[in-house]
């Protein structure tokens, strides 16, 4: 079977359950204003860049500037991976099985530099090879840019890497830049295109179901 040339992965909802934290410090947020917020309202939020979700919480109501709300939820979130780093489950493993593999990984995430290198530092050490973060790229997911310049980090033809994603605008991004996709749903259903694998959970997943992946799908 053949290896990837690279497992690009998404961050939040993938490799670590932070979306209950961004909707936390979204709450937070709207409540200090004396504006209401839902959990509806915030998971119409996830895998989106930060400044597109900073602007819909502008429409709702938010008079603050774009960037503000960014950097306070950016706070939030990261003053609560200090505390805890909830990890996806079967994440760790996989992250361990491919680096005794050789394979190298990418994190490639709509959350900015500072959250994503905190995540980062409680993986363990040579976990991931490289890093696109949100504020590294010009267009954001669903636009395919940020799953090229994971595959550019690392020198790799993007169709031979596998990306593994649980939000839509993340799925959708990383199909359009011509990776193997693998969607493992978490807080929203996928809808993913013809082709594109879905897993439950990466419980219990490792390096020879990527294999199977890679070679069902570049055969």
């Amino acid at each position: 079977m053949t290896n990837p040339a690279a497992v690009l992965w998404d961050m939040d909802g993938t490799l670590v359950d932070t979306e209950p934290f961004w909707i936390a410090a979204e709450t937070e947020l709207m409540a200090a204003h004396g504006l209401p917020w839902s959990e509806e309202q915030g998971l119409e939020f996830v895998g989106n860049d930060l400044l597109t979700s900073a602007s819909m919480m502008r429409d709702a109501g938010l008079d603050l500037p774009a960037p503000v709300i960014v950097e306070t939820l950016l706070d939030g979130v990261i003053a609560r991976i200090r505390r805890s780093v909830p990890f996806r489950p079967g994440a760790l493993e996989l992250l361990e099985e491919l680096r005794e593999a050789g394979i190298p990984c990418v994190m490639v995430t709509m959350s900015y530099r500072s959250l994503a290198e905190a995540v980062i530092a409680a993986c363990p050490p040579g976990s991931f090879a490289g890093l696109v973060a949100g504020d590294d790229v010009a267009a954001g997911k669903p636009d395919p840019e940020p799953y090229l310049a994971g595959a550019a980090l690392l020198g790799v033809d993007p169709s031979e890497c596998v990306a593994l994603e649980d939000s839509r605008p993340g799925l959708a991004s990383a199909e359009a830049a011509g990776t193997i996709a693998v969607g493992i749903p978490h807080l929203v259903d996928l809808d993913p295109a013809p082709g594109t694998t879905l897993w439950p959970s990466l419980a219990g997943r490792g390096v020879d179901d990527l294999r199977t992946v890679t070679s069902r799908l570049s055969a």
